[in-house]
């Protein structure tokens, strides 16, 4: 996973450069993009073969969750081996998506999220981002926190903590993905 992210932040380094360099430099960036390419590729296939060895089951149930994918699923599998295993409090407060209190004295600060593993983190938000779009539960739950007057910031950091409590439900309970069991009722007219 390690080698993936490093080869990724090169080949992004590698196509910023692309933007400024000359006819001769652009060929020579063109084929280092080739290569890291191809590097990528072979470290995902051996991730691949790696994942259906040792964490099949884990895969499948978490691949059940629309807005979770390949990536997502061995970021959660290699830099959160907790999911699963915590409670819904202890496993937000690992990631960094808890509101934990600003309290000093008498006074009494606004809560905010901070510290926890920053990787799993930034991999969380694009899921719960992609959440919010294709899956109904994330999406009705983001809708639902800014209508009731939510900054859209404080409702995405809601949905990533929703989206990483329900991973860390179904790989706990080890039951596939079932959005009636977390879409509210609405109410008739």
């Amino acid at each position: 996973m390690t080698r993936r992210r490093q080869l990724v932040d090169m080949r992004v380094a590698e196509h910023n450069r692309l933007e400024h360099a000359g006819a001769r430099a652009a060929r020579s960036i063109h084929s280092v993009l080739k290569l890291l390419d191809k590097q990528i590729a072979s470290v995902d296939q051996h991730i691949d073969d790696h994942m259906d060895l040792h964490f099949k089951a884990q895969r499948g149930l978490l691949d059940s969750v629309k807005g979770v994918g390949p990536v997502t699923i061995l970021t959660l599998t290699a830099a959160l081996p907790e999911l699963g295993k915590l409670g819904r409090r202890q496993i937000a407060k690992l990631v960094g998506v808890a509101p934990l209190a600003d309290d000093s004295g008498a006074r009494q600060g606004r809560r905010r999220t901070w510290g926890g593993r920053s990787q799993v983190r930034a991999v969380v938000y694009m899921a719960a981002i992609v959440a919010m779009r294709h899956n109904p539960v994330i999406r009705a739950f983001y809708e639902r926190l800014v209508a009731a007057g939510k900054p859209k910031k404080v409702a995405i950091v809601a949905c990533m903590r929703k989206l990483l409590t329900i991973l860390n439900a179904i790989l706990r309970d080890q039951s596939m993905w079932n959005a009636a069991r977390h879409l509210r009722p609405t109410a008739g007219p």
